[in-house]
């Protein structure tokens, strides 16, 4: 190319009267600083005759300090390698096969067709376009996270020992001995867990304890990447020896949010990693709708069932639920455009990425405040920050931000992260085989997840009532503190507290009881009077001692109406369906055991 004088630094030459090429040139101002300088082709281009003046309205000029000039989108990527950061656009115009062609042709259709892409960024990025920044954005996230961090240990730890404890319904330490005798020394990779160490309840307790206390650590604001390290490793540790009771995609994509966490820092490939999770918990919920060939979602009839029969629902839910029948399918239609479109504004410029966070945010408050999804929802609503950046407030540093990732360590993640949660969007939504054996291999940290909530829609709701009796003939309820039993008991408002054990008995209610272990061991715990497991109830009708038989019937439960609540006073009604567990006595138990 022709060349001029060397100069001190780069200078950009532009066309002042294009509205499209001052939006762009002010946000590359911003990035180069006072490392590049800038001139509108009007006052400044009769120094360089060695460019023809027609070219200076079809292209960007870079003359570089050396005299050489350049143009087209070579200019801008060259021009791009004095903000830091971005110089991996030159290393593709320069490397990658294919690339510079096609960069060169786009830049001139657009530059052919200014109008019309100055009112595309005008829409999706604004008339002033400033480098994103994330740190009050992280900030923030890290705070959520830590909230939802203390909230996940508190609520567990509260149960901790009626459920895997000594006397609870799963023992963690006869689970960890099963484990080990099963598998040997890979046992300790299978369930990565500090109880390795110590299987007392005491350990649980104080796993449970030092988990909340880090998360008010951090959420004060020290020692940041250590208490998320910890964090990690103790929630890891406690989903691995949950069995049943842990085995929740909130628990999961807790774990899988809380390993980026760790990343947050100078890169901003840690933000987009964060995106990308995003994307692919939305937009697996859709997809997985439409792949499991379920008719009620395909017919747009799913929300029809939806408020009654998922697992607990609050009192908003059974107000829905009376809505009329074009309402439910309309909504029906606005959950898979939320969940199959919008996760693709993830993606997109900074305006349509808030278009699209405004609608997720509205999913997750309308789920929010039609059922108890523990943490799940806040989990997702911290997410959503990902989708915003610093704006306005870009120029304020919050008080404990830190910057620690080194960019390349964050870009190697990204690479791991990316294939892994690309393998398995592929097993989990169209069965592909390709990567299994990694997948196997890192499943157990939780790092990467299958997403999916509600692939098939529950039509009933199937309803376990547990019964003990002293004689086998009169029997008397036990009450649950939180999952539909009374008729004319309202349905509960509790999240994000998770009463995981009133889940699993929505879950059992579904299948037999063959199917769930967990549930005979239950019963076996009510003979027995274990008190850990009697404090998750709210009602236990044998305070003097246990009865001598436990058995549990099932029946339909549904919403009542208006009338029918007018004159009963019922939120639910219920149509017994007969025995889900028959008698059993701790005899029975022994007998069995023996045999």
């Amino acid at each position: 190319m022709p060349t001029a004088e060397p100069r001190e630094k780069p200078l950009v030459i532009f066309d002042g009267r294009c509205g499209f090429c001052r939006i762009w040139i002010d946000y590359w101002k911003e990035l180069t600083g006072d490392r590049v300088e800038y001139a509108p082709s009007q006052e400044i281009g009769a120094q360089f005759p060695q460019i023809p003046p027609e070219q200076f309205g079809k292209s960007v000029q870079l003359a570089m300090p050396d005299g050489e000039n350049l143009s087209g989108s070579r200019a801008v990527f060259q021009l791009l390698t004095y903000a830091p950061g971005h110089g991996w656009w030159l290393k593709a115009y320069d490397a990658v096969p294919g690339f510079g062609p096609v960069t060169e042709a786009s830049y001139r259709f657009i530059a052919g067709h200014r109008n019309l892409f100055y009112w595309v960024t005008v829409i999706l990025f604004g008339r002033r376009i400033h480098p994103a920044s994330y740190c009050l954005i992280e900030w923030l996230f890290v705070r959520a996270l830590a909230l939802i961090y203390l909230v996940a240990f508190v609520s567990f730890g509260v149960q901790a020992r009626g459920l895997i404890g000594s006397d609870g319904i799963s023992p963690m330490a006869r689970y960890l001995t099963g484990a080990y005798g099963v598998l040997g020394g890979r046992a300790y990779r299978v369930l990565p867990t500090v109880f390795w160490l110590a299987r007392s309840d005491a350990a649980l307790l104080t796993v449970s304890i030092a988990g909340a206390v880090i998360a008010v650590v951090l959420l004060i604001g020290f020692f940041q990447r250590a208490c998320l390290i910890c964090l990690f490793v103790l929630y890891l540790s406690i989903v691995s020896v949950g069995q049943d009771f842990l085995s929740f995609q909130w628990d999961l994509l807790l774990l899988e949010t809380g390993f980026l966490a760790i990343f947050l820092g100078a890169s901003t490939v840690v933000v987009w990693l964060f995106r990308l999770l995003l994307f692919r918990l939305m937009f697996s919920s859709g997809m997985v709708k439409i792949v499991s060939g379920d008719l009620s979602w395909r017919g747009l009839t799913a929300m029809n069932f939806h408020y009654f029969t998922q697992p607990l629902p609050t009192p908003v839910a059974w107000y829905m639920q009376q809505l009329p029948f074009w309402f439910q399918k309309t909504s029906t239609l606005f959950v898979f455009f939320i969940e199959l479109i919008i996760p693709f504004f993830v993606f997109l410029p900074r305006r349509a990425r808030r278009f699209g966070a405004y609608w997720l945010i509205a999913l997750q408050l309308l789920i929010l405040i039609t059922g108890n999804y523990a943490f799940f929802n806040w989990l997702t609503l911290a997410l959503t920050l990902f989708l915003f950046d610093d704006g306005r407030f870009r120029t304020w540093t919050p008080p404990g931000a830190r910057c620690f990732t080194p960019a390349p360590v964050a870009r190697a993640v990204a690479v791991i992260l990316i294939v892994l949660g690309a393998l398995q969007m592929g097993a989990s939504l169209f069965g592909a085989s390709y990567g299994t054996g990694l997948l196997q291999l890192t499943a157990p940290f939780g790092i990467v997840n299958s997403y999916g909530l509600f692939a098939v829609m529950t039509t009933t709701r199937p309803e376990i009532t547990v019964q003990g009796s002293n004689d086998g003939e009169h029997w008397s309820d036990y009450v649950f503190k939180y999952k539909p039993g009374p008729l004319a008991r309202a349905p509960v408002w509790v999240a994000p507290y998770q009463p995981r054990l009133d889940w699993q008995m929505w879950f059992a209610a579904l299948s037999s009881f063959r199917d769930n272990a967990w549930f005979v061991n239950f019963l076996v715990r009510l003979l027995e009077g274990s008190p850990s497991v009697l404090r998750l109830l709210q009602t236990n009708p044998f305070p003097n001692g246990p009865p001598r038989y436990v058995r549990a019937t099932t029946s339909l439960y549904r919403f009542t109406t208006f009338d029918e609540r007018r004159a009963t006073g019922n939120w639910w009604k219920a149509a017994p369906q007969g025995l889900y567990f028959p008698p059993i006595s701790l005899n029975d138990v022994r007998q069995a055991t023996l045999h």
